[in-house]
């Protein structure tokens, strides 16, 4: 989806109660939790993170001037990822939790998680015991001498951790819910749905990947992956100091998406807020992602003049098909010959927020591919849909509407889906474990 407010499942042991990779689990966590507070001590009053560079020490990241350019704070009111500016790349997983987990070891994995991820985001490497010979290494390495990129980590929870295992029942936000069949969904089970996700997001891909790789790591055990896309470009911007970049269908993708430095916008359409009798969630958000399949070999076969009534745009400018410049306001008034200017089922028409009773989205997605059709020789790939909102129903709304009537639907395919809780940013000694149980 454009102007829209709208796995790899490995079967090796750790997927199994029985893992033997558990039996390695605690000296792991315990290595890591040690080393928390090397992450904390770069936290300063009112847990603003101290952007001191990544080359401090051994095993730092980048030049110092470089590094400090490049961070984003670990701990905010919000979680980073969400109004942060869009970053280039992506990596996204999902997890679920073993059988067999108890809710001890699920709160021990996350303060560890936190402390890796605080140090990740500032270019240093996970904490631990460094040097031991007799260990695994405390990180992976591919990320040093790189800087931080602008690294974020971003966690959010699937509606079934909330089932009866590990007694989150009653601390479920009230919109968590596995969002409804939608039309023209044709949705892949094993690219849908989680316990637990992160969103890294960076402007190095190894950077992106580095972090999901040692949270994976650290995950043995504990949690088994279920899914995970990489996005090479970002398709959408959140700030208006960005350019539009475009889709793999050509066309500039989120040119009215919300402003993420719109505290009254954000605030309106974006943030949970005091509705939400979970105090925990507050400041916090949802988040629905999409696989979205572009059916490009057939795109590409089309006539410029359709494309552009599809989008309701010009390609080359991104302009309105009423207007001269992008950011020209559309007139879904104007006609031509008794005809709409912008056809009545143009995505831009169907996905704007004048027509939708005011309804808007926070979109951050990504293009990604899956290389080649063996079949039929065509690109796999397409639009990897991430977009924040104050509740899942602002997505399932719009959804019905461009499911029914978007000429768009022509040439893509929903083929992944997921919604999660993404919960507010934490304060200087919180974790993700005292967070969500409390």
């Amino acid at each position: 989806m454009t102007d829209s407010t709208p796995d790899i499942t490995p079967e090796p042991e750790e997927r199994r109660p029985e893992a033997a990779a558990a039996v390695s689990r605690r000296r792991l966590l315990g290595a890591v939790g040690a080393g928390a507070a090397v992450a904390g001590a770069a936290v300063g009053v009112g847990g603003t993170v101290l952007a001191r560079g990544g080359s401090s020490g051994s095993g730092g990241n980048g030049s110092g001037g470089a590094a400090k350019s490049q961070i984003v704070a670990f701990r905010a009111g919000h979680q980073a990822g969400i109004a942060t500016p869009s970053q280039d790349r992506l990596c996204f997983a999902t997890f679920d939790v073993t059988p067999g987990v108890t809710r001890a070891d699920l709160a021990e994995l996350l303060k560890t998680w936190t402390a890796a991820a605080e140090a990740m985001t500032l270019g240093k490497p996970v904490p631990g015991d460094v040097g031991d010979l007799n260990a695994p290494p405390d990180d992976t390495g591919e990320a040093v001498g790189l800087a931080p990129g602008n690294l974020t980590i971003t966690i959010g929870y699937g509606p079934s951790l909330f089932d009866g295992r590990f007694g989150l029942a009653a601390r479920r936000p009230s919109a968590l819910k596995t969002l409804p069949h939608l039309p023209k969904d044709n949705l892949d089970p094993e690219n849908s749905g989680g316990d637990l996700c992160v969103q890294a997001c960076a402007d190095d891909p190894q950077v992106a990947f580095h972090a999901i790789r040692n949270l994976r790591r650290l995950a043995f055990g504990t949690l088994a992956p279920r899914w995970m896309e990489l996005g090479f470009g970002r398709t959408s911007s959140t700030t208006p100091q960005q350019a539009t970049p475009r889709n793999l269908l050509g066309f500039k993708d989120g040119t009215r998406n919300i402003d993420a430095t719109d505290a009254a916008l954000m605030g309106q359409h974006v943030w949970i807020g005091e509705e939400e009798p979970q105090r925990w969630a507050r400041g916090g958000s949802y988040l629905v992602s999409r696989k979205i399949q572009m059916r490009m070999e057939q795109w590409d076969r089309d006539r410029l003049g359709d494309q552009q009534d599809v989008f309701g745009r010009f390609k080359s400018s991104g302009a309105p098909l009423t207007g001269k410049a992008e950011y020209d306001t559309p007139d879904f008034h104007a006609k031509s010959g008794g005809q709409y200017v912008i056809p009545a089922d143009a995505h831009i028409r169907l996905a704007a927020h004048e027509n939708n009773n005011g309804l808007r989205i926070l979109r951050r997605g990504y293009s990604y591919t899956d290389g080649i059709d063996p079949e039929t020789g065509d690109l796999l790939g397409g639009l990897f849909f991430v977009a924040f909102m104050k509740s899942p129903d602002q997505f399932s709304t719009l959804q019905r509407i461009l499911g029914q009537h978007d000429a768009l639907n022509e040439y893509i395919q929903h083929i992944g889906s997921g919604v999660f809780v993404t919960p507010p940013g934490l304060a200087a000694g919180q974790d993700w474990s005292t967070q969500l149980f409390g």
